[in-house]
């Protein structure tokens, strides 16, 4: 029976590798487990039980945490870039009417600030609401 576990145990992981979802992995482990009680001479009753516990609640209690480490952040955001650049603002910031633009980076962007600034002032790009830049006033 340790052989079919770990028979089990490489399918799991090859097909873990072509899906890549977290999922057959813990299929891996509990059949590794599996395997070992089986060599343990342990029956097929535990080893059955045992491997249903494992596959069942090792994706519920680890796979969010593994997705959440192993998984990229993605490519980022064309603003996302510009966090902590400085620019010029090119037409004033007014936060009452959420209107201004900047220059950053040679680039022009709508931006918004807590408070108004003047055209001409330097600002430091802080965050980015989709494609608006939010900036400070830099002294």
């Amino acid at each position: 029976m340790t052989l079919v576990w770990i028979g089990l145990a490489i399918v799991a992981i090859g097909v873990e590798l072509v899906v890549t979802s977290f999922i057959f992995l813990f299929v891996a482990v509990a059949a590794l487990v599996a395997a070992l009680l089986a060599v343990l001479t342990l029956g097929l009753p535990l080893q059955l039980v045992v491997f249903a516990l494992l596959a069942l609640l090792l994706p519920v209690l680890l796979r969010r945490h593994m997705v959440e480490r192993f998984s990229g952040k993605g490519v980022p955001s064309r603003t996302d870039t510009l966090i902590g650049a400085t620019g010029e603002v090119t037409e004033t910031l007014d936060p009452i009417r959420g209107s201004g633009r900047v220059m950053v980076n040679g680039q022009d962007w709508a931006a918004r600030s807590i408070g108004p600034v003047p055209a001409g002032a330097r600002v430091k790009v802080v965050a980015a609401d989709g494609i608006v830049l939010i900036v400070s006033h830099t002294a």
